[in-house]
């Protein structure tokens, strides 16, 4: 045991004086960091986030007063028209200028708009047959105010959907962390095992090497029978082909935890792996709890039951009675000359009311309405399973936790049984009171508890980090996860059923 104690140090060192071969150390921190940078779904996930943070800013961008300026620096044109009335033609010139400055105004609470316009004109226009012209300026400063009546929000619920929509994509975007997180663990400790395999296998072949030498010498002596010999060659042997095994099994773990984590291929490492093990208390109502209130796809259920109800005003918003009004206050000055267009100007007014009376759809709005109405029952039924399914798994992995905690203490007493009979038993081997075939039971009954001592450490520690991410709830510092979007109180409210303002 004092070996394996030094082997680690003595590797370091000689890392730090052989640069050109070094080997990148590896812990669960940093291998979570390479994947949360270079992993494909989650770079997918992180563009498809900030596309939404775009929308909603744009949006949001929209519902500010927008100015506008439209210039029109010189237009001409030339017809010939027919007088019927003289029995003639004749020929119209036309050139003109214009500018429009306008600021329009978006009212978020009442779906409406308000916009003040400001026109300037020039013309001159001459008849070429007559020979008569006529010169006018023209400015306009006018208000115009529009506002639909009887029928939903528009803006404000194109304002919400977007802000669910990214907070949708929040969601998938920690959910695909929590995934990752997972995935990669679980490959990390799939490279620790192997690890542990071939240490294990060198270990065995250190031991049947050491056996077979002291047979041989035994043999040549006299002192056992050839048949000894043989064996010991022959376990020799399995062992070398078991440690060859294991070592290709080895460079194919590590090649898919490279593909995993977005690693080069042609990039070596090592891991260092926290095989500490701390033994958590979990209350299972505490845990199932935290489940309930923290998960982030029980507040992607209640999104979707919340886009539904938008879904279901516009189905009952299609053939609606509805109306709109609209209204103009402007100053309008005209003059053949720019010094005196202001002289006499003259005002205009303009208001107008329009209905939107349905009268017969053969039934097709009905139908709309109970087909999204359905659908948001069948959105509630999956929320409830969705809920029982969270609890439920929450509960076994509460219930497994202890049994494999003491499964890790079970092993742990395997593994110094087995190491304290593999001696006495080697001795005796080595003094020829045991054949060959029986040390390498005893050496078989080794192997086998020390692998099971490693699944017994990777099983509780995978069970305790897929605890962690069911409830969002970190038990072996008993804290929230950082970070996570279920922080936000948003993602704890119950279904939001209310629709924008109508």
């Amino acid at each position: 045991m004092k070996k394996n104690k030094l082997v680690l140090p003595v590797f370091l060192a000689w890392m730090t004086v052989v640069p050109a071969k070094a080997q990148e150390i590896l812990t669960l921190e940093r291998t979570l960091e390479i994947a949360f940078e270079h992993s494909p779904t989650l770079v997918q996930s992180r563009i498809s986030l900030e596309q939404q943070q775009l929308n909603l800013k744009a949006q949001q961008a929209s519902l500010k007063s927008q100015f506008s300026l439209n210039v029109n620096p010189f237009n001409y044109s030339r017809r010939n028209m027919y007088d019927n009335f003289n029995s003639k033609w004749y020929a119209i010139e036309n050139m003109s200028s214009s500018a429009s400055l306008g600021i329009y105004q978006p009212i978020k609470w009442t779906d409406g708009s308000i916009g003040l316009y400001n026109d300037v004109s020039w013309q001159n226009a001459s008849n070429r047959t007559s020979g008569g012209k006529d010169i006018s300026y023209n400015h306009n400063l006018s208000l115009r105010i529009e506002q639909p009546l009887f029928t939903y929000n528009r803006t404000k619920m194109q304002l919400r959907e977007l802000e669910l929509s990214l907070e949708n994509a929040q969601l998938h975007f920690a959910i695909q962390q929590l995934n990752i997180e997972k995935n990669v663990t679980t490959t990390f400790y799939s490279v620790y095992q192997s690890q542990k395999d071939l240490q294990i296998a060198r270990d065995e072949v250190d031991n049947q090497r050491r056996n077979a030498s002291i047979i041989s010498n035994k043999a040549e002596a006299g002192l056992v029978p050839r048949e000894e010999l043989y064996q010991a060659e022959v376990n020799l042997a399995k062992a070398e082909a078991s440690l060859n095994s294991r070592l290709i099994d080895l460079e194919d773990a590590k090649d898919r935890f490279k593909l995993s984590i977005g690693m080069p291929l042609d990039q070596d490492f090592v891991l260092l792996p926290n095989t500490e093990i701390l033994p958590v208390k979990v209350n299972t109502d505490e845990a199932v709890h935290y489940g309930l209130t923290r998960r982030m796809e029980i507040r992607q259920q209640q999104i979707t039951v919340e886009k539904d109800m938008f879904g279901l005003i516009r189905a009952k918003s299609e053939n609606e009675f509805k109306g709109n009004v609209t209204a103009r206050i402007g100053l309008d000055a005209l003059g053949g000359k720019i010094r005196g267009m202001y002289d006499n100007p003259t005002d205009n007014e303009e208001i107008g009311i329009s209905l939107t009376i349905p009268i017969f759809d053969w039934g097709a709005k009905r139908a709309r309405v109970k087909s999204t109405q359905l659908g948001i029952e069948a959105t509630q039924l999956n929320f409830d399973e969705e809920q029982k399914t969270i609890a439920l798994d929450i509960r076994q992995i509460c219930r497994r936790l202890p049994v494999l905690l003491s499964q890790v203490d079970i092993q742990k007493k395997s593994v110094e049984n087995a190491e304290r009979t593999y001696t006495i038993q080697s001795e005796k081997y080595r003094n020829g009171n045991l054949s060959g075939m029986e040390l390498q039971q005893y050496q078989s009954q080794l192997t086998q508890a020390q692998q099971a001592y490693t699944n017994a450490i990777i099983s509780y520690k995978l069970e305790l980090l897929n605890l962690k991410i069911q409830t969002l709830w970190d038990f072996e510092n008993n804290r929230p996860l950082p970070g996570m979007p279920g922080d936000t109180p948003g993602l704890r409210r119950g279904f939001a059923t209310s629709a924008p303002s109508q």
